[in-house]
């Protein structure tokens, strides 16, 4: 049971656990604010065309009610919020390739001796015939 233990212990504190522990939390509250920025500016702003705040666009069929307006902020959160992670990710994405690439330029170019490391070799050449 010790083993058990100490190898969640090691697996709770790696890097990428913690890593993702703090981008749920982040996350969670980004959410929070896009789900505001919906509710709060974009539905009023649809309403001003539609004559209705959006959560309140319902459609009654006999005694059910479909609350479509609902179901349309839900989808502008996610739009938004894949839209914003989907950036994030290409940034981090394009960045990591920018240093992949310099790192393999760096061990690609033989680094060419120095001037007079070049006429010493000239010198000793010489002196050898």
């Amino acid at each position: 049971m010790k083993k058990f233990f100490k190898e969640f212990k090691e697996f709770a504190m790696q890097g990428n656990v913690l890593d993702m522990a703090v981008g749920i939390i982040i996350g969670g509250a980004f959410t929070a604010i896009v789900t505001s920025l919906v509710n709060n500016i974009l539905n009023p702003i649809i309403g001003l065309f539609t004559g209705n705040n959006l959560d309140s666009l319902t459609a009654t069929f006999g005694q059910v009610t479909f609350k479509y307006g609902a179901f349309l902020s839900s989808v502008i959160n996610f739009i938004i919020v894949a839209l914003v992670i989907f950036i994030i990710i290409k940034s981090i994405n394009k960045l990591s390739n920018m240093r992949k690439k310099e790192e393999e330029a760096a061990e690609e170019a033989p680094a060419e001796p120095a001037e007079e490391i070049l006429l010493l070799r000239e010198i000793r050449d010489s002196l050898k015939k």
